[in-house]
């Protein structure tokens, strides 16, 4: 299917990596150019090597998110490279563990400027140009808005703002034909789980255990699968959906547990 992607400019917070890696291979490998905003030039620019080395078009923007001076000054340097923007998609964000007993104010809010803020900063900069395209954006959002995962209060509330916005946006966007979708997580194997596996004194043990836990194969999602929903989002094949908060999990927020194991 050709998803219409082609020469279309799409930032892609986060992009060198886990998930945002996966993005960015796959729009890469439909034509589009990737865009990847992210702290580590070192990481930004080995990704954008290994894509135009394949033959495909990317490019990357050095910005620490937290920073809202430094997502407009992201969103310029596109514009002004490209002249113009037809997607974004905001992605970048870290589980940082923030929780209500023993969090504080400052760390709380830290961490919604990490997870939450430059969410909003990029989607404000980069506004006026996906008017102009009539572009799409997608926001990634995670299990905790929904289930909770405890010790994570400020994680969960970033993307509970996260979903919120989506359908918020959609809706303020809809008289620009901008449409806005979100594409929710839950567990998926990347290199900062696998780190975070490894920290546990059983991790394999532990593995196993949230694998079966996952009704669809009894497995986790790869970046890969994640991918595939954004990149479609971002697509003309998806010209009529909006306010959507689309979950590729396995079916692990809303199946029945007991089903992982039957």
């Amino acid at each position: 299917m050709d998803l219409q992607l082609k020469n279309k400019v799409i930032i892609v917070t986060g992009g060198a990596r886990g998930i945002g890696e996966g993005i960015v291979r796959l729009l890469a490998a439909e034509g589009a150019v990737p865009v990847i905003v992210g702290r580590n030039e070192a990481d930004n620019n080995k990704l954008v090597t290994e894509i135009e080395t394949a033959g495909g078009m990317a490019s990357q923007v050095v910005a620490e998110l937290s920073d809202p001076s430094q997502c407009e000054k992201a969103v310029h340097s596109v514009i002004k490279q490209f002249g113009r923007i037809e997607g974004l998609v905001n992605n970048a964000g870290v589980n940082d563990g923030i929780g209500l007993e023993k969090g504080n104010y400052e760390k709380f809010m830290e961490s919604l400027h990490k997870n939450l803020v430059h969410y909003y900063l990029m989607a404000h900069f980069a506004l006026p140009e996906l008017i102009r395209s009539k572009g799409s954006i997608v926001n990634i959002t995670s299990k905790t808005a929904e289930t909770g995962q405890g010790n994570t209060s400020a994680y969960a509330a970033a993307n509970g703002g996260r979903n919120a916005l989506t359908r918020e946006w959609a809706v303020e966007l809809l008289k620009y034909s901008v449409r806005v979708n979100a594409v929710a997580v839950a567990e998926c194997w990347t290199p900062a789980y696998e780190t975070w596996v490894k920290t546990l004194a059983e991790p394999e043990k532990k593995l196993k255990e949230i694998n079966s836990k996952i009704p669809f194969g009894n497995r986790m999602t790869t970046s890969e699968e994640i991918a595939n929903a954004v990149v479609f989002l971002l697509s003309e094949r998806s010209s009529h959906t909006t306010g959507q908060i689309i979950h590729v999990d396995g079916g692990y927020v809303h199946l029945d547990r007991a089903l992982a194991n039957a």
